[in-house]
């Protein structure tokens, strides 16, 4: 199964980008673990500087920016 994870301390960026993962999933029929991950410990794992960070099955595919909906449905294709 596909693992995303928002990275992001629960900024309204970071949030946005949560519910358009949530969106595109949907949007999509897909199924996917979806995480979001606010401890700044566990972020810190991952190298990160800007947020928020769209992981998605452990590699970055966006940081610094909003997420839109069908930027991540197409990286569920891939």
């Amino acid at each position: 199964m596909t693992q995303i994870k928002v990275l992001g301390p629960g900024c309204p960026k970071c949030k946005t980008t949560y519910n358009n993962v949530l969106e595109a999933l949907k949007q999509t029929n897909a199924e996917a673990e979806v995480e979001k991950v606010e401890d700044i410990e566990q972020m810190m794992k991952y190298n990160v500087l800007t947020t928020p960070v769209l992981m998605i099955n452990e590699k970055i595919k966006i940081k610094g920016r909003v997420a839109q909906v069908n930027e991540i449905i197409d990286l569920l294709k891939n």
